[in-house]
């Protein structure tokens, strides 16, 4: 048996390798390496997937959280409310334009931010909040725009892991994650599930001041060369990435759908070992499963990742720290402040591999061997 990865992009590449060198073998040919034509392509076929008025490509996710807030006009020691378990970029921008991240917990069956208990958060401060649609479901966003609109407050979803996930409103309705709050943000990195061969990201809005404002500040602040009306960053998405995720995009759905039946292989034969938990699939999203995540319940978790690791089977904690417990964030935080349901998160969860190039033999293994570790424990 080959080596088991977390990720198999080389066996994704293969299959659609000829699309992909073409692709970027015309951006050599055209010499058009910097906004070149593959980049206004993909943007267009983006926004029709999405079914979005703008699509902004930019650098990276991180970039696009960035430029968001920036673009929402958010001053300093304006506070903005983000969930304390997701990954260090969706808080760290907040800290770096002077603003205040207000760390809240998640619901410990869906891993989103959990809305109910989040009044309590809310100052004259407060001019944000950013939902994270962690590991390939949506936030509840139904609940998260109610509140947003009773607070007055701005909506900036961070899509990094749902790229096409669909959220679905009581009314039956429904949107792709990333188009619901006055701006979307994602990021291309290699190993999501629209991700190119370097660095990448996008930001998506319905409106068009708003659409405006992001590609200006997204191009050192100009509307017309040389001419800067704002202080802005140089922020793009390369035509060769650009080229790689024109391809990919067409195929996305297909991995979304290869990832869920990896998914509900893994619930089959996992699903009876009292100290698992199988991930929760929410009632009104679908999942796209950028991880599958166990929740480990006897406090074996890191013994589990141990003995599979042994067995050559690689997985992931994703995250093992809250972000209020980083000592990067220990300012924004008070002493005694806890977060509990995150904080038992980051004891219990495991990812195991999933992605789009798995064959049953292999996925067997994996679950053979948490078996057998839990037959053991």
């Amino acid at each position: 048996m080959k080596p088991i990865q977390m990720v198999d992009l080389k066996g994704q590449y293969e299959k659609i390798k000829d699309e992909v060198n073409q692709g970027i073998q015309d951006c050599i040919d055209a010499t058009a390496f910097i906004n070149g034509p593959a980049v206004m392509e993909f943007q267009r076929d983006f926004e029709n997937y999405l079914q979005v008025k703008h699509v902004i490509p930019c650098a990276n996710g991180t970039d696009a959280l960035q430029i968001a807030m920036m673009a929402l006009g958010l001053k300093l020691g304006d506070e903005v409310i983000v969930p304390a378990f997701t990954y260090v970029a969706t808080a760290e921008v907040i800290g770096l334009l002077g603003l205040k991240p207000v760390m809240v917990d998640v619901d410990a069956d869906t891993f989103n931010i959990e809305i109910e208990n989040l009044e309590k958060y809310v100052t004259a401060n407060t001019k944000a909040i950013v939902p994270v649609h962690l590991y390939g479901q949506s936030a509840d966003m139904e609940k998260v725009m109610k509140f947003a609109e009773k607070h007055n407050l701005f909506v900036i979803e961070d899509n990094a892991q749902a790229i096409g996930a669909d959220y679905t409103f009581a009314d039956g309705t429904s949107k792709k994650t990333g188009t619901i709050g006055h701006i979307g943000c994602t990021s291309f990195f290699p190993s999501k599930n629209l991700g190119c061969y370097g660095d990448g990201g996008a930001l998506m809005t319905n409106d068009d001041e708003l659409a405006a404002k992001i590609r200006m500040i997204a191009n050192h602040g100009q509307e017309k060369k040389y001419y800067h009306k704002v202080l802005g960053c140089n922020s793009r998405l390369d035509t060769i990435q650009a080229a790689v995720l024109k391809v990919k995009l067409k195929h996305l759905d297909k991995y979304s759908a290869a990832r869920n039946k990896m998914a509900d292989y893994y619930d089959e034969h996992l699903k009876d070992i009292d100290a698992i938990e199988i991930p929760v699939r929410a009632s009104d999203s679908n999942h796209v499963f950028h991880q599958y995540t166990l929740k480990i319940k006897n406090g074996k978790r890191d013994d589990l990742q141990a003995y599979l690791k042994e067995k050559g089977i690689p997985s992931m904690i994703y995250y093992p720290l809250p972000l209020c417990r980083q000592e990067a964030f220990q300012q924004y935080v008070e002493d005694g402040f806890s977060l509990p349901v995150t904080e038992d998160l980051c004891k219990e969860v495991l990812s195991l591999p999933v992605h789009t190039e798995f064959d049953q033999e292999v996925q067997d293994y994996i679950i053979s061997e948490v078996k057998s570790f839990f037959n053991k424990n």
